[in-house]
């Protein structure tokens, strides 16, 4: 188990790490990750040239995960089946995903997910306690963003996550440029959908977050906080069609699958 986007333990996100010697069928990779209860559960397995990668909540699989990548990147190096100059190359639903080390930072190399400019459901609104229309709302096919005026906003929201469940979605981003002169913009994201009503530390959402306020501030590279109780640090450097996203992370503990 790792914290990823950490320093130190018991910040960031927590993902396990499952290391497969064998195929497994994707009933037994669901019940596993049900049985860490994790927010995402990576499954990783040597295939010719990198690694098969696959990331599971306790409810579903998901197409693209961050910190789960983060975090098994971060095992790959630390346990030395990948040495600290390689690049770890993974395959996934979401096309080829790599991984290197960079200045003490674990670099990903992510789609950027674009975002269509979207109205707001109200019901949406409503459901996240917001009581004035957001300064913006974007859409990526799965998941909305909104962009609200100040990081107070962002740091009070308190969800009615059954009314959530009622809204045809995904998940939902809450963004905001930051108070702090350290970071560029603050988020929090929200997945009941998936069985995850605040996720701590969200990379894959920074894919859409990046190019957002890259494209607001005029700035190539961004430092990110997400604002959930753990909290946790990125760096984002949108690319064009790709994202750079750069965190750290910390092991927790190590065990075996007693099956």
């Amino acid at each position: 188990q790792v914290d990823a986007f950490a320093t130190q333990p018991f910040e960031g996100n927590p993902a396990a790490v499952c290391i497969l010697y064998e195929e497994q069928d994707e009933a037994w990779m669901q019940a596993v990750a049900a049985e860490m209860n994790l927010s995402e559960t990576a499954f990783l397995r040597a295939v010719e040239n990198g690694y098969e990668l696959r990331w599971f909540t306790p409810a579903a699989e998901v197409n693209l995960c961050g910190h789960a990548t983060l975090a098994s990147a971060h095992i790959l190096f630390e346990t030395h089946r990948l040495p600290a100059n390689a690049t770890a190359r993974f395959y996934t639903h979401s096309g080829l995903l790599t991984a290197s080390l960079q200045q003490g930072w674990i670099e990903l190399d992510f789609p950027a997910l674009p975002l269509a400019a979207a109205k707001a459901p109200q019901e949406l609104l409503d459901a996240l306690g917001l009581s004035d229309p957001p300064d913006y709302c974007g859409f990526d096919g799965e998941d909305y963003l909104l962009a609200v005026a100040n990081e107070a906003i962002v740091r009070g929201l308190r969800p009615d996550y059954p009314a959530l469940l009622a809204i045809e979605s995904r998940g939902v981003t809450v963004t905001s440029r930051a108070d702090s002169a350290d970071f560029d913009f603050v988020s929090r994201f929200f997945a009941p959908w998936v069985g995850i009503n605040e996720d701590p530390v969200t990379g894959s959402v920074h894919c859409s977050l990046g190019p957002y306020w890259a494209q607001v501030m005029g700035k190539e590279s961004l430092v990110a906080f997400q604002a959930s109780t753990r909290g946790g640090v990125l760096k984002v450097m949108p690319q064009g069609d790709r994202v750079l996203l750069r965190g750290q992370a910390v092991s927790v503990f190590a065990g075996q699958l007693l099956l």
